[in-house]
């Protein structure tokens, strides 16, 4: 029986350990729905099985990029195909929580301008290092929002 070398091992650990640093390094890329209502297939193509139709403004994660279809990951861990042109960049975030507040500031201490119910979409306006995304409100309200309390931003 042949003997491996110890340091195979740490070689096959390391590079292991590098693959991993790197894959979560990748940006997080998301897309939103900019028609009224789209169908999420489980193929790409017209033809495939229709799983769900979702609503204009949620968010998806782009997981595939194909020349008509992507391949997006809903804020459930759902994978579908949905058509490119059924897309926006624009970017948009959706409340997880029951009840968001929306401060004037991103600070915990900063006044709530006004409350966010669980699965309404924002508009991401962008996102502050220290936890807390700007938004805006369909109504065009803006404020600053805990990034844990939506989904759709990196």
């Amino acid at each position: 029986m042949k003997r491996i070398c110890p340091k195979f091992f740490c070689l096959v650990a390391l590079t292991g350990t590098l693959l991993g640093v790197v894959a979560s390094v990748q940006a997080i890329d998301y897309v939103s729905v900019a028609d009224v209502t789209a169908i999420l297939y489980d193929a790409n193509s017209t033809r495939a099985k229709k799983l769900f139709v979702v609503s204009r403004y949620t968010p998806l994660e782009k997981v595939v990029s194909l020349a008509n279809w992507i391949k997006v990951r809903d804020r459930h861990g759902t994978m579908a195909w949905i058509e490119r042109r059924a897309l926006s960049d624009k970017n948009y975030v959706v409340v997880t929580v029951p009840l968001a507040a929306v401060r004037q500031a991103p600070e915990a201490s900063s006044p709530v301008l006004f409350q966010v119910s669980q699965n309404v979409a924002m508009e991401s306006l962008g996102i502050n290092g220290g936890g807390w995304i700007k938004a805006r409100h369909q109504d065009g309200s803006i404020g600053y929002m805990k990034s844990i309390d939506v989904w759709g931003a990196e």
